[in-house]
């Protein structure tokens, strides 16, 4: 999915879901990031210009000061996913 351009990251692709986290990836768009990720349960990872989360069902993570982005709901082979401005 892609996401405004100021929130420093490229589109971004799940990558797998399972039972209790959504893993995603999204290319760097800027020369630095911050992530307060994934609160309650996951991690955040850089390699390569790219970012990964994983991120568990009711948790939250906020990218570069600009973004949440919020596991909702996990189904099967779907995941519901809030993504918003801070502030």
């Amino acid at each position: 999915m892609t996401v405004p351009g100021r929130y420093g990251l490229g589109p971004i692709k799940v990558t797998a879901i399972t039972g209790r986290a959504v893993e995603m990836v999204a290319p760097l768009t800027g020369s630095g990031y911050s992530i307060s990720g994934c609160s309650g349960g996951g991690g955040v990872s850089s390699q390569g210009g790219d970012v990964r989360l994983s991120c568990d069902k009711g948790t939250a993570a906020t990218i570069n000061n600009a973004m949440n982005l919020e596991v909702v709901k996990i189904l099967d082979t779907a995941a519901v996913l809030r993504i918003e401005p801070t502030g």
